[in-house]
């Protein structure tokens, strides 16, 4: 999306006070007041990133966080994806030139069985989890390498600002009849409504309709569908069946949602109800 489409879309949803805010943060730098509660999570800390690195924790992203951290491994699904080529798993996982490599693990994150429980104080995904066919699973891995009071650190798609503005929202109940039905991510359920209401004039990356099919088509090799749309009501709810506690959520621009639950360690690492 153009900087021109940005302003156009955020003055049809919310008008000249989310515009104006819009502008103001890109001229000044402004950082968002959740960068010092992430700060703070992940200063010295231990942790792990699904996906990435993200420019939105680099240091001219919104969330300024990589250069804090004590050290960070990673886990992309596959050497070769449509936002990383040449990935080696070992210790190649270059993501902020002060730092040292973290390890880099070629597996899907919806089965992290390679590592070992309670292993990081936080973990990091930005703009993941909607392709993730079976959020739950995943996010039940997520929990189980965290540490007894680690922490997730979520960053989704707010569809008003995305291509996703004309579909509907998924509910708690749909996410957790995938988990129990043990739907795998070459589950292409999505792929009429999504070819239906995926809003290519937002979407210049993807190209002509036919690319876009083609593509979507192939997700289980690419990954590149956004199966579900999320909003801060069902990540809530989400957080809660997971036994997680809230900490944070918002949403910046119209752009992400931003997610910071903790780990409950009253609870068992894994179960969901």
């Amino acid at each position: 999306m153009t900087i021109f489409q940005k302003f156009l879309t955020l003055y049809k949803a919310k008008g000249v006070k989310s515009l104006s805010l819009f502008l103001v943060r890109r001229m000044f730098n402004y950082k968002p007041r959740s960068l010092s509660l992430l700060l703070t999570i992940v200063s010295k800390g231990r942790g792990i990133e699904i996906g990435g690195p993200s420019s939105i924790f680099s240091n001219e992203g919104i969330f300024p966080i990589y250069a804090h951290a004590e050290f960070l491994d990673n886990c992309n699904f596959q050497s070769n994806t449509l936002w990383n080529s040449d990935l080696q798993e070992g210790q190649f996982f270059n993501y902020h030139s002060s730092q040292k490599s973290g390890h880099q693990f070629i597996h899907d994150s919806v089965d992290l069985s390679l590592i070992k429980s309670n292993s990081y104080d936080f973990l990091l995904s930005s703009h993941v989890l909607e392709h993730i066919a079976n959020p739950i699973k995943a996010l039940e891995e997520w929990k189980r390498i965290l540490t007894s009071k680690g922490y997730l650190i979520l960053i989704l798609p707010c569809k008003e600002g995305n291509f996703d503005h004309k579909r509907s929202d998924t509910t708690l109940e749909h996410l957790m009849d995938d988990f129990l039905k043990g739907t795998k991510e070459d589950d292409l359920t999505h792929l009429e409504e999504i070819l239906r209401l995926h809003d290519l004039s937002r979407d210049s990356w993807a190209g002509s309709f036919e690319n876009f099919k083609s593509r979507a088509i192939d997700n289980v090799n690419n990954r590149s569908l956004h199966h579900h749309v999320f909003n801060q009501t069902t990540l809530s709810n989400l957080m809660v069946y997971l036994h997680m506690n809230v900490v944070k959520i918002t949403t910046i621009d119209l752009t992400h949602i931003v997610v910071i639950a903790q780990k409950n360690p009253k609870t068992s690492s894994g179960d969901a109800q």
